[in-house]
Order: structure tokens, then sequence, then C-alpha cells
């Protein structure tokens, strides 16, 4: 892990957190003292459009003989 002064971080923010999306670590540090650590974001598992598109198709309970055809025509006059 590299370590910066706060003045430095403050100066280079836009490229430490470059940095961090890549998946380096900067650590922040004032008067010596480590005080923070700048880290990348935990990546949420992605799922294909189609495939929520196809399980939210299937989970949709719209009653009284709606269908999902009526509710696009409908929001295409609006």
């Amino acid at each position: 892990m590299r370590t910066v002064g706060l003045f430095e971080a403050k100066q280079r923010l836009s490229e430490l957190v470059d940095e961090a999306a890549r998946g380096q670590t900067v650590g922040i540090s004032r008067r010596g003292t480590l005080t923070a650590i700048l880290a990348p974001a935990p990546r949420a598992p992605q799922r294909p459009l189609d495939e929520v598109f196809t399980s939210l198709r299937g989970s949709l309970s719209l009653g009284r003989g709606v269908t999902m055809k009526d509710l696009i025509e409908d929001g295409r006059r609006l």
C-alpha cells in the first residue's frame, strides 16, 4: 500500500481515485499518522439484462386480465 500525505491527497484526489478503481489501495496520512485508506469499492455480481427481465416477467401479477402488452401500449399513449 502506498501512503500519501493529506495535502498531496487533496491535490491529486482524482488520480488517487483512478488508482483505487484499478485495484490499488492508497493510505492517507496526517502529520505522519495513517488516518484513512482509499480502497477499491466492492463489485456486485451483475446479471445479464435479459435474465433480469425474464425473471421479472414471470413474477409480475397484473391481475384483472391486464397484460404486459396493454401496459406498454398505455405508456406509449402518454
